[in-house]
């Protein structure tokens, strides 16, 4: 039994000074567990937080956190605050609804595209509900930052965001209505710009590390927030949305879209050829051309033709390669790519699809750098069943440029040290850009420098996806049984089972654990439903919980309690006291790491 004075606690509230002692009993709480999966969940994480009584659906992609839910996403909250504060940032808050005028001063407001919500007020004023902030916290920076006494700041806040997205899914990893925390740094000069940049980058590392998550830091495009360098932060897991390359042999890693192609030049030159047309009759796909003409698709260009902000622009590359939309966009400058169909390509060129090559073509040609250094190959001819032998580039044709247009692959060498690359799937949930001036000259944002001189502010932005990394965890963290938190995520380090909440003398031992786990500084949910033992450990393997504790007969029988961790289901039988004293133990070197 439990001695009278339990000396052997140790104050680790002290150690957590954000730990509190509130009753958390199941039999009172809003804990509307599921037993089947709603028709609605398309992702494990998506499956389990409405299973476990996490979120609700409002809306299409819209969701109320439950308590439960809320909890798991303050942990979340807590170690980005923590590791912020840590960097230098300070915490503001900044409105969710911002004045149109200033987003049209970056030139954002038409182009962000219908993603931004835009509506009127009473008074016929424009605004926007807002999906990140760099304009508002420009904003700020113009005035009340004046000298270069001010900088460095890095300025962030933790808040709700909304994004219209036209197909919101997977629960809480896109939705369109989201819990974010986004930080923006001001410095003096591109240099100082970028030791902001690298205490982001290194502080993200932490954050996700302390989240328990295995993740990747991959090169990145900058989309829609603009500036010259990002690194998105990968969740690594089989449901992410993303395709990212990894190198085996080094640590590069990019997502697919920024992806670096190391051009490999055939060193076996050959003498250009003469041109020569062949019949190609009913032969417009690569396959059937290069079966036809005995080749292989490596032999053969292909021209792709593709509206940019809706004109025609067309894009070689070899015959067994694809083209990688968003390097196209980034060396158009357009906001928008779209692939043309047949009739849109018809009326551009006047050449049937599968036909169409860059010799004598009517509209304005970009090649993949691959397509460059090719020698004597084929393309489309221009004229209905017929194909041309023997194009060599600036020879027979020219392009407005040439540039990495194609989306890499597995074959391709590591662009920084030729080793051999691999794909994985990743979760977003963290992303950092190096802005530079973009937003303050646009914004007229200017300090004063030594010399007594307006300069622009050089900026940084660095979001995180508070709600996301909830997800995400899951998605990585996760069996047949439900949710494995990692101990630093987790709603609960610990539920309490009581299997006798009849019976005196278990009822009296589970409560007075509860008490002195709670005074031990630890997280605790007890269940002191009257449900059958299986009915309660389901729901306890569902929730997550990192360490399960059972009071039932053994203590009746030997005064032990059953300890089981979530993770491994490993068990062992200890008494109350040894019971604390190694949950406390074990906790806090889980929540040290």
């Amino acid at each position: 039994m439990f001695p009278a004075t339990r000396w052997w606690l140790v104050p680790f509230h002290k150690i957590n000074p954000a730990s509190k002692k509130n009753d958390m009993r199941y039999s009172q709480t809003l804990l509307p567990t599921l037993k089947e999966t709603p028709a609605e969940a398309e992702v494990v994480s998506h499956r389990l937080l409405l299973r476990a009584g996490f979120i609700r659906k409002l809306t299409a992609g819209i969701y109320s956190y439950l308590p439960i839910g809320l909890a798991a996403m303050r942990k979340v909250e807590n170690i980005v605050r923590e590791e912020m504060n840590r960097a230098g940032a300070q915490e503001l808050l900044m409105p969710m609804v911002q004045p149109a005028d200033m987003w049209r001063e970056t030139g954002r407001y038409e182009k962000y595209g219908p993603e931004l919500v835009r509506f009127r007020d009473r008074h016929d004023r424009e605004s926007c509900l807002g999906p990140t902030h760099e304009e508002v916290i420009t904003d700020i920076a113009r005035k009340e930052l004046h000298s270069y006494r001010n900088l460095p700041i890095n300025l962030y806040q933790i808040q709700t965001k909304f994004r219209d997205e036209i197909r919101p899914r997977f629960g809480l990893m896109r939705g369109r209505e989201f819990v974010m925390k986004d930080a923006y740094s001001f410095d003096v000069s591109d240099e100082a710009a970028g030791v902001s940049y690298m205490k982001m980058y290194e502080a993200y590392k932490k954050i996700f590390t302390r989240c328990g998550l295995s993740f990747r830091a991959v090169q990145a495009d900058s989309g829609a927030i603009g500036g010259s360098f990002s690194h998105e932060f990968m969740v690594l897991a089989d449901t992410g949305e993303d395709t990212i390359v990894v190198c085996k042999d080094c640590e590069y890693a990019a997502n697919m879209e920024k992806a670096v192609v190391k051009l490999v030049e055939d060193d076996q030159a050959q003498a250009p050829a003469e041109l020569e047309k062949i019949e190609t009759p009913g032969k417009r796909k690569v396959d059937a051309v290069c079966d036809f003409l005995s080749i292989e698709p490596k032999q053969l260009v292909k021209t792709m033709v593709y509206k940019a902000d809706g004109k025609p622009v067309a894009v070689l590359v070899r015959g067994d390669r694809e083209v990688e939309e968003v390097k196209l966009k980034n060396l158009l400058g357009v906001a928008d790519v779209e692939l043309a169909d047949d009739k849109e390509v018809f009326e551009a060129t006047g050449v049937p699809t599968g036909y169409l090559g860059p010799v004598s073509i009517k509209i304005r040609t970009v090649a993949d750098q691959e397509v460059a250094v090719m020698q004597n190959f084929y393309v489309g001819g221009n004229e209905k069943n017929y194909h041309l032998k023997n194009v060599n580039f600036e020879r027979d044709f020219q392009v407005e440029a040439v540039a990495d247009l194609r989306q890499i692959t597995t074959s391709d060498p590591c662009p920084e040290c030729g080793g051999k690359l691999d794909t994985t799937e990743g979760i977003e949930v963290g992303h950092v850009f190096k802005l530079g001036t973009g937003y303050s000259e646009s914004m007229n944002a200017t300090f004063q420098d030594r010399d007594g001189k307006e300069k622009y502010f050089v900026m940084g932005c660095y979001g995180i996806g508070v709600s996301r990394i909830v997800a995400a965890a899951i998605e990585q963290n996760h069996d047949e049984n439900g949710i494995i938190f990692p101990v630093p995520l987790a709603p609960y380090t610990v539920i309490i089972v009581n299997l006798g909440v009849n019976d005196e003398t278990i009822n009296t031992a589970a409560e007075t654990l509860y008490r002195d786990l709670q005074t031990a500084g630890l997280e605790v949910l007890i269940d002191d439903r009257d449900e059958r033992p299986g009915f309660k450990f389901k729901d306890a393997d569902l929730l997550g919980i990192p360490y399960r504790v059972t009071v039932g007969k053994s203590f009746l029988k030997n005064g032990t309690l059953e300890i089981k961790c979530r993770k491994d289901g490993t068990i062992q039988e200890l008494t109350p006291e040894e019971t604390v004293r190694s949950l406390q133990t074990t906790i806090l070197a889980e929540l040290s790491k």
